[in-house]
């Protein structure tokens, strides 16, 4: 059997037959892809690829993409210069088209300015891109909400490169429209993560209503992925922390199911699998995910338990990830980041149903050495792993 890295992962995805499970490393720092390929002797990023055996390829929208690139200073001053971002190279700032302001030259997504929070200055409005409500800012978060819109769909240039990737790409890499920075995170993001939990007890209807705002986006946005022939959905909205999910049960299917449920059903009726990302141990959530059209769950964090997932989960489930990044892959031996990634390749791969991936991005202190030890063992198991 000879398949494209594609029809790999959506054989996987359907539950088919394969020659050996798919994988994806992809790396914090976008910009450093060079880098690394060149400490590992290859010839430039295009080679990192071949060298990881990557089968994903993310896309992502103008509004999505100063929240990834953020450290590429040439890449942000021409999304600028197109009106889908702001930045404060002063103050190491970048502003999406939502008003959220993130660190640059982090390794990691670090927001440093919720556009709604209330703390909002003249100087700080002025670095925001064109479209950004700014009056919003100004006023009590009641008032602030009702005044508040999202960036709108209709400038120019807006999916065109998802677009040219989907059609670059495809037949290849599975290529998949970057649905992070979901309904839920893009609401708090927006207000602030201790004041959206504590509107969730004192102003319930002020959440609500900001959620409904962010939810409609994201309809419409998915009603774009569809028509444009992705051919897999996705969504990101981290839930968990490392004990268990961020709220309980009763809040979760009063402010958040409703909502995925509403932004996934273009992606329902078009038939298409739905992959979510979250972060954290979201187990108890995960039955009634499955009910609203989830099938890929990423990134699969070991704060799972992985062999309860695989046992209850695996008929209807496909696991993306699951190999622990906080505390072997960067500070073990590469045996020891060996024998890790061999166990959870066996545990959530037996059989297939995996997609075999670090639980988060590779961050700058994972060693070279501790990479190649991953990618050595992902070889060894992808294929040996469907026979056990």
């Amino acid at each position: 059997m000879t398949l494209t890295k594609e029809e790999r992962v959506l054989r996987v995805i359907r539950g088919q037959e394969v020659d050996y499970l798919p994988s994806q490393i992809t790396f914090s720092d976008r910009t450093r892809d060079r880098q690394i390929a060149d400490v590992l002797g290859l010839d430039g990023p295009e080679a990192l690829e071949d060298y990881l055996e990557n089968h994903l390829h993310l896309t992502l929208s103008m509004h999505d993409k100063p929240l990834f690139y953020r450290n590429d200073r040439e890449e942000m001053d021409r999304l600028e210069t197109m009106g889908f971002c702001g930045t404060d190279w002063e103050h190491k700032a970048v502003y999406d088209a939502w008003g959220l302001g993130v660190t640059v030259d982090s390794d990691g997504f670090f927001p440093c300015h919720h556009p709604l929070q209330g703390k909002t200055t003249p100087e700080i409005a002025e670095h925001m891109p064109p479209g950004v409500v700014r009056e919003a800012m100004f006023q009590p978060i009641e008032q602030a909400v009702k005044t508040y819109r999202p960036p709108s769909l209709d400038r120019p240039g807006l999916f065109d490169e998802m677009a040219a990737e989907l059609k670059k790409y495809s037949g290849d890499f599975l290529v998949i429209p970057s649905g992070y920075m979901g309904t839920y995170e893009r609401s708090y993001h927006l207000m602030g993560f201790a004041e959206f939990m504590l509107c969730l007890h004192t102003k319930p209807g002020v959440v609500h209503e900001l959620l409904d705002l962010v939810t409609e986006y994201k309809v419409a946005v998915a009603q774009r992925v569809v028509a444009m022939g992705f051919k897999v959905a996705h969504h990101g909205d981290d839930l968990g922390t490392q004990y268990g999910p961020m709220m309980s049960h009763e809040m979760f299917r009063e402010f958040i199911l409703p909502r995925l449920d509403r932004a996934w059903q273009p992606y329902r009726d078009a038939g298409l699998p739905i992959i979510l990302h979250s972060c954290g141990d979201i187990t108890a959530f995960l039955p009634e995910l499955l009910e609203i059209g989830l099938r890929v769950l990423e990134p699969v964090q070991p704060c799972m338990d992985l062999a309860y997932l695989k046992r209850e989960f695996g008929k209807d489930l496909v696991f993306w990830g699951g190999i622990e990044t906080q505390n072997l892959l960067p500070f073990g031996k590469p045996e020891q980041v060996k024998q890790m990634a061999r166990e959870t390749i066996r545990t959530l791969g037996k059989g297939g149903g995996h997609i075999i991936a670090p639980s988060q991005e590779v961050m700058n202190d994972v060693p070279i050495d501790n990479v190649k030890a991953l990618v050595e063992t992902i070889v060894e198991e992808r294929q040996a792993v469907l026979n056990l």
